[in-house]
């Protein structure tokens, strides 16, 4: 039996814009919410999402308060609404090799990350993407 193909996406870098300059959209400073989107990743996420059938997680390396503000822009930029991500497929570990056994328990078999280290500690998912 084939396994169900399974999307795993980074945030920092492929979700949201690197935009850690010290300037007012800083996803770092108080104003992160103002933080832009990777041009282009709402049509792309709707897109895989749609593709891969709505199995897809965000799967993302940082503290709780990054979790807290990740989730926030999410929510703020609609993220869910506008690319048909399921509600509670995230989740956060502390460590960027802690990704893989992430994707090993999800059964991830596509990831797209911005760091090539992380790609390289996903044995387990078939097809990665930088």
């Amino acid at each position: 039996m084939e396994k169900q193909p399974i999307l795993g996406i980074d945030v920092g870098g492929v979700i949201i814009d690197k935009a850690n300059d010290d300037t007012d959209t800083s996803f770092f400073s108080d104003n992160f919410l103002n933080t832009k989107c990777t041009p282009g990743m709402f049509n792309a996420v709707e897109t895989l999402v749609a593709r891969f059938k709505g199995r897809a997680y965000i799967v993302s390396k940082c503290g709780p308060k990054i979790q807290q503000k990740t989730l926030r822009w999410l929510d703020h930029h609609h993220f869910y609404g506008r690319t048909g991500f399921r509600h509670g497929n995230t989740r956060f570990c502390l460590k960027r090799e802690q990704k893989a056994p992430i994707c090993a328990e999800l059964g991830i078999t596509h990831f797209i990350d911005d760091k090539l280290e992380v790609l390289s500690y996903l044995t387990t998912v078939s097809d990665r993407y930088l």
